[in-house]
């Protein structure tokens, strides 16, 4: 079985995979956490939600996010794979000790890491767009981005409509190709799960910062994986 016949399979599997429900144990802490955001200040949403607006609007209008990356023309997909590959592991480095940094210093510092990991994440889709052969400056490209990091960070209850956009993306029509920057605020909140929160709790919050933003880079990391195979192949 050759390479790409291998990452195909996979893909369609992870595909599948989205379609399960959450289990037991993330459904009840998305309810436990729930009732936690209501009790949160609202400050703190509106830096959640000031920060999704900015990362779009940048994201949609202005080159932030893009860093020129070298590719190869005659990269074999297997070779652009493990360059992907590598830049999850070089950003989610980055997250981690960003994580670490602000969760040291407690809860209004590590409000602040929200924009922060933000940025991260948004760079790491763009430098892996331009690796798979995506044209970043394209508004329509952009646009299929941001639906890839929504469908990353998606409950059980948005990622099926997300998911049938991101996969039959080529084939929509233009209108059902618009950003819902209300539902990905409120999407990207709701996976601030309650380890994420746990990092606004001075000294502690360092290992969690830690560990939290390296798992959610490497979350969005896989669904970029996924999601570009099954485009491509």
């Amino acid at each position: 079985m050759s390479y790409e016949e291998q990452a195909k399979k996979e893909a369609l599997r992870w595909s599948k995979s989205l379609d399960k429900r959450s289990s037991i144990i993330k459904r009840s802490s998305k309810r436990v956490q729930s009732k936690i955001n209501e009790k949160i200040p609202d400050r703190v949403h509106g830096v959640v939600t000031d920060s999704v607006r900015s990362m779009i609007e940048l994201a949609l209008t202005t080159s932030e996010y893009i860093q020129p990356i070298k590719v190869h023309p005659d990269w074999s997909f297997e070779e652009r794979e493990r360059q992907v590959r590598e830049l999850v592991r070089k950003y989610k480095r980055t997250a981690a000790v960003e994580g670490a940094g602000t969760g040291f210093g407690g809860f209004w510092l590590g409000i602040a890491d929200f924009p922060l990991l933000l940025s991260i994440k948004m760079k790491f889709l763009f430098d892996a767009a331009q690796i798979y052969g995506w044209n970043v400056h394209s508004y329509e490209e952009r646009v299929y981005l941001l639906h890839v990091f929504m469908l990353a960070f998606s409950s059980d209850h948005a990622r099926g409509d997300l998911k049938r956009k991101v996969m039959e993306w080529n084939d929509l029509e233009i209108t059902e190709k618009n950003v819902d920057w209300k539902t990905l605020q409120i999407e990207y909140r709701d996976t601030l799960d309650l380890v994420k929160l746990l990092q606004l709790v001075p000294g502690f919050g360092a290992v969690v910062g830690y560990v939290a933003n390296g798992r959610l880079l490497e979350q969005l990391g896989e669904t970029t994986i996924q999601s570009s195979r099954l485009r491509l192949l």
